[in-house]
Order: C-alpha cells, then structure tokens, then sequence
C-alpha cells in the first residue's frame, strides 16, 4: 500500500512540474536528434514545446490515477 501512495505522489509531482519537465524532455530530444544527423540518418524535428509539456503532464495524471485505482481495488 505504500508504494501506491508513492505511486500516487509521484504522478502528481510530475503532472505539477510538467512544464520544467517538458523542457527537459525536449533538451533531450533535440541532443539525442542532433546526434542521429551528425551520423548521417534523417530523423524527424524536435517536439513542439506545447507537445511534450502536455505529454508530461498526461503521463504524470495517468500515472496517479492508476495508483488511485489500485488503491481503491485494494481497499474494495
């Protein structure tokens, strides 16, 4: 039970910090891509700035809802 608390917090401490992450995530991105071309493969762009906050935060929500329901299934 309390790594589903943990599980929980976690999910909400990402869906609350989803911009900083986001960016990060596309820092990560952009290195990892830059580093594919100087090899000579062509991968697609970086992500839109709005697009990996969003993804973060979906990811953060998802996360906490399915430690809420493994709570609930527990507790049911």
């Amino acid at each position: 039970m309390p790594m589903e608390f943990a599980r929980v917090l976690i999910g909400l401490a990402i869906a609350l910090f989803h911009a900083q992450l986001g960016d990060f995530l596309r820092a990560q991105d952009r290195a990892v891509a830059s580093s594919f071309r100087q090899r000579g493969l062509n991968i697609p762009g970086e992500m839109p700035k709005q697009a990996s906050q969003d993804l973060v935060f979906v990811l953060g929500i998802l996360l906490a809802v399915v430690g809420l329901a493994r709570i609930w299934m527990t507790l049911r």
